[in-house]
């Protein structure tokens, strides 16, 4: 089994320095990989405002898209489809590495299908298919639409707070990078919903 993530950029025709957006999507990509290591192909960006990546781990793919989101400079977002499935290398070209299977299909079909979840459930931006034993989608898609309702509430400052909190950092080092109180500091955690975000992490 595999686990093939793609996701781009939302409204990325929207901003005026496409540029910076795409330097912003690099640095996203590189704090997922140091935070979830071990992907059999990191997270990177291919064409236009869409990335990449394949997991050995569900789990993995999912906390990947968390910390995606979370590091992307705010009002910047992104979507992302993961399936579960089967991934082949095919070929090799001057571009890399030529792959197909089932686990890609999956996360394409996944992430057309968030369009439409969109319009019915606002701030949605992960979606999960299995290319098999599709009844698992329910309770992980499930998952994922709680957890992206709190993200997508978040400011800028929130998501630097709660990306902080994931990695461990206590509340006084965030209260100094951010040049608040410590009390202000845990205000937004419990408000934002980010402590839920920080309990549901098993890996700082």
């Amino acid at each position: 089994m595999a686990v093939a993530l793609i996701g781009d950029l939302v409204n990325s025709r929207s901003w005026d320095d496409r540029a910076a957006l795409q330097r912003a999507l690099l640095a996203a990509c590189d704090a997922a990989n140091q935070r979830i290591p071990g992907a059999e192909q990191p997270p990177e960006p291919t064409i236009g405002d869409e990335f990449q990546a394949v997991y050995a781990d569900l789990a993995d793919a999912v906390d990947a898209v968390l910390v995606l989101r979370l590091a992307l400079p705010h009002p910047a977002d992104c979507r992302v489809g993961i399936g579960v499935g089967d991934v082949a290398v095919v070929g090799a070209t001057s571009y890399g590495l030529t792959q197909d299977g089932s686990a890609w299909w999956a996360a394409r079909a996944a992430l057309e299908s968030l369009e439409a979840r969109e319009r019915r459930v606002p701030g949605v931006r992960t979606s999960v298919q299995w290319a098999e034993d599709q009844a698992k989608e329910e309770y992980v898609n499930g998952y994922a639409a709680c957890r992206d309702h709190i993200v997508s509430g978040f400011d800028a400052r929130q998501r630097r707070l709660a990306l902080g909190a994931l990695d461990g950092r206590t509340q006084a080092e965030l209260a100094e990078s951010e040049g608040i109180t410590r009390s202000a500091v845990s205000q937004s955690l419990r408000k934002s919903g980010a402590l839920v975000l920080k309990e549901l992490w098993t890996r700082a």
